[in-house]
């Protein structure tokens, strides 16, 4: 048992602990998650849980995604104690600790999970890069710059 509040992820069965975000990471996440989570509860499509949410992936997985999105249709995996499942989308905002668990190894768990649509922003350059779940594979999403372009739910989101 780790003490409430320390930043840890399970990732293919291996603890890691990270440090807290920097304050670029923050206000991107902050201005991503609440453009988000407006339109989600505007359109009553689901829901929207900023960090720190325990994501319980399966027995050699949890993870603490930055924004995570769940469809109302997929609603019945949000409990009292975090996630029990694929979220719909996940969005992680790179931090020097972070950057090659995002980038490669949590990429790979989302992907054989079923995340439905995975972004990657970059706090620094602003480039934000995503994926959709097709066939059970990840295929690229147009890279851009300052914003989201969220093919799930069909809009995008400007940071």
């Amino acid at each position: 048992m780790l003490p409430e509040g320390t930043r840890a992820e399970l990732i293919n069965r291996i603890l890691y602990i990270s440090p807290a975000p920097t304050t670029d990471h923050q206000e991107t996440s902050i201005t991503l998650s609440s453009r988000i989570f407006h339109f989600v509860t505007k359109k009553k499509l689901g829901k929207v849980y900023a960090s720190p949410i325990d994501v319980y992936l399966n027995e050699n997985n949890s993870f603490q995604p930055d924004i995570v999105f769940i469809s109302k249709e997929n609603n019945s995996i949000v409990k009292k104690s975090g996630i029990h499942g694929c979220p719909d989308l996940v969005v992680e905002i790179l931090s020097p600790s972070t950057k090659k668990f995002d980038l490669v190894k949590k990429k790979n768990v989302y992907e054989t999970s079923g995340v439905k649509e995975y972004w990657i922003v970059d706090p620094e350059t602003k480039e934000c890069t995503g994926f959709q779940l097709k066939k059970g594979k990840f295929e690229d999403l147009k890279k851009e710059k300052g914003k989201i372009v969220s093919s799930l739910l069909k809009t995008s989101f400007k940071f």
